[in-house]
């Protein structure tokens, strides 16, 4: 039955994956069409003159649709984060992980980066890191970029992204930092229920995952290799350069752009983490193997699913908390959202690893 009122009809028939919701993915996969392909003869984009009619471009500059898109980007993630944060503002967790995300976008992923490039310096975007920006790591990248640049894009991405990931899992990056979770997270929020909670979809969901990361790590051996190994390769140039523009075409455009935002309103927000994302996929096997867990209280689950229908990664949490066992899923991105709507208190998320049952044995011993 739909809802009373027109705005009540229409959040309804967004939510349900009614002609509304259809409109707005086909409208939003156009709009990235146009971003990645749509430019002229002349090296000109719609999206330009659009840029150049608001100031964010000279006129004749090509180019400027990357920076009316940050600008579109960077508003709909603070415009979402307020509306998270007028909606959850009891909780803590919630409102300072939508501070921080909003910040990091509106900072480290749009502002500096555009302040570098009117300076006339490379524009980099600090938040992002290898293997989600496999640019960081290509010959390019390095020899053209001042040094201080590219140790903290390296040293982040073998150093930091690892170590983080291990002591507090994939939520440090995929819903406190990245600007992709940080969409889906603010402005993709009215979606979250839309995740096909399906084990067809969880057996797909481990298929492109893994093989998306397979796929990071074969095109960047191959640039890699056609750069620094010895000799001339003609063959292995060749690849470098297939790989790359495939790369280039197939996750960084086609399924991160337009699958990955314009499914949410008849797939959910995180299409793109969960089923494509590399970093998703490389920190997810971190997680498998650190301290993150969901810590089920047992013998309090009521079997209401809210927190199964508000997992926007697919996650059947309430089948857990039934069994009355805590968790670690690769694909948890710890928004800590399954907490926040059960009603019972049932679930928690931690940092700390499961303690052998022996040692805890020792340790009540020695209390005594």
């Amino acid at each position: 039955m739909r809802r009373k009122g027109p705005m009540g009809w229409l959040a309804h028939d967004v939510t349900h994956r009614g002609v509304t919701a259809w409109m707005l993915t086909i409208a939003l996969a156009m709009f990235y069409v146009v971003l990645y392909w749509g430019d002229g003869p002349n090296g000109v984009n719609p999206l330009d003159k659009i840029a150049w009619l608001l100031h964010l471009g000279r006129p004749g500059q090509s180019g400027a649709k990357w920076t009316l898109y940050g600008t579109l980007y960077t508003l709909a993630v603070t415009l979402g984060g307020i509306g998270m944060i007028r909606r959850y503002g009891h909780n803590r967790y919630q409102v300072v992980r939508t501070m921080v995300v909003v910040f990091v976008q509106s900072t480290f992923a749009f502002s500096v980066p555009l302040f570098m490039k009117f300076a006339g310096h490379p524009e980099h975007y600090f938040s992002y890191f290898w293997p989600l920006k496999m640019y960081y790591f290509e010959p390019g990248f390095i020899r053209s970029n001042p040094a201080p640049l590219v140790l903290w894009s390296l040293i982040g991405s073998m150093v930091l992204v690892p170590v983080l990931g291990v002591f507090f899992g994939k939520r440090w990056y995929c819903s406190w930092v990245c600007g992709c979770g940080g969409l889906a997270n603010t402005a993709g929020e009215p979606f979250r229920a839309l995740s096909d909670k399906s084990e067809r979809a969880w057996r797909f969901e481990k298929i492109t995952i893994h093989a998306s990361l397979a796929l990071t790590l074969v095109t960047t051996a191959v640039v890699l290799a056609s750069a620094f190994v010895p000799g001339n390769h003609p063959v292995l140039d060749l690849y470098a350069v297939k790989f790359r523009e495939s790369y280039a075409l197939i996750v960084s455009a086609l399924l991160s752009g337009v699958v990955g935002v314009a499914a949410y309103p008849v797939g959910g927000t995180r299409v793109w983490c969960r089923y494509f994302c590399p970093m998703a996929a490389m920190l997810g096997l971190l997680q498998k193997a650190g301290r993150f867990r969901i810590r089920v209280k047992k013998d309090m689950c009521i079997s209401c699913g809210m927190c199964s229908n508000y997992c926007e990664m697919g996650i059947d949490v309430r089948s857990y908390a039934q069994a009355n066992e805590s968790f670690t899923r690769a694909s948890c991105v710890g928004c800590g959202m399954c907490a926040e709507v059960c009603p019972r208190g049932v679930l928690t998320l931690e940092n700390s690893r499961k303690r052998d049952p022996q040692e805890q044995l020792v340790q009540i011993r020695l209390k005594r």
